[in-house]
């Protein structure tokens, strides 16, 4: 399930691409069947290992477009083990909203950026992350969990006070926010109850199949009941 959207985000062969705080690698993955050269970094190490080995079985059965390569690295944000402008694309998707510090590593996601290159940022979206917050704690308050919310502006002003020019926005996964705020109200660690397994049955059906019905209703959606803001940047020549 891809947050950003990569016909607004195109990554050519060859691209060099940071994939920033990873997680489970699937916009990595993506970069990587379009044959960038994709640098997936996390600090879960547990996270990174299945990240590398999904590389391996790509490579394997050639699902990469050449001159792809790929690597997971173990990193800090904060202290990102790269030169100045070695990228010609970022990804932070889903991550600044976990970082106590998101304008240390915001700065190093820029430094690393080569000018003229692309930047894309995902975080929840304000109004519906204030609705799991007010439902659960448990959502929230946990190890490595959501520090902030976001207001759109706000974030685009942590962005741009770098010196990154804004040339798009969207929402997107309109169709999730339901779903965290069931798991909220029953608790978020309760698969059982029946509405929330109905309701994960559903996005499984619409992850793996993507039925007419389910695509038309999450873009109807999506600008009201987005569960996360997509922004994309450029940095100056």
């Amino acid at each position: 399930m891809l947050t950003v959207d990569f016909a607004r985000f195109p990554v050519s062969p060859g691209d060099r691409v940071l994939d920033l705080g990873t997680g489970g690698g699937r916009h990595a993955f993506e970069c990587y069947r379009r044959g960038a050269r994709v640098v997936a970094l996390d600090l879960n190490a547990a996270e990174l290992a299945g990240v590398a080995s999904m590389f391996g079985a790509m490579a394997h059965v050639g699902e990469a477009r050449p001159p792809a390569a790929a690597v997971a690295v173990r990193a800090d944000a904060y202290r990102l083990p790269f030169g100045d402008g070695v990228f010609d694309a970022v990804i932070a998707a889903e991550i600044l909203e976990h970082i106590p510090d998101d304008r240390a590593a915001i700065a190093e996601a820029v430094r690393v950026l080569r000018p003229g290159g692309r930047l894309a940022v995902t975080v929840p979206r304000w109004w519906p992350e204030r609705i799991c917050w007010a439902l659960s704690d448990a959502y929230h308050e946990v190890e490595g969990g959501h520090v902030r919310i976001y207001r759109g502006h706000e974030l685009l002003d942590r962005l741009t006070a770098t010196g990154l020019v804004p040339v798009g926005r969207h929402h997107a996964h309109a169709l999730h926010s339901p779903y965290w705020w069931l798991k909220c109200l029953f608790g978020v660690d309760n698969d059982q109850v029946l509405p929330v397994r109905l309701y994960h049955r559903m996005l499984v059906h619409d992850i793996m199949r993507g039925p007419w019905w389910t695509r038309w209703t999450e873009r109807a959606l999506n600008p009201v009941l987005g569960k996360s803001l997509v922004l994309y940047l450029v940095k100056p020549e």
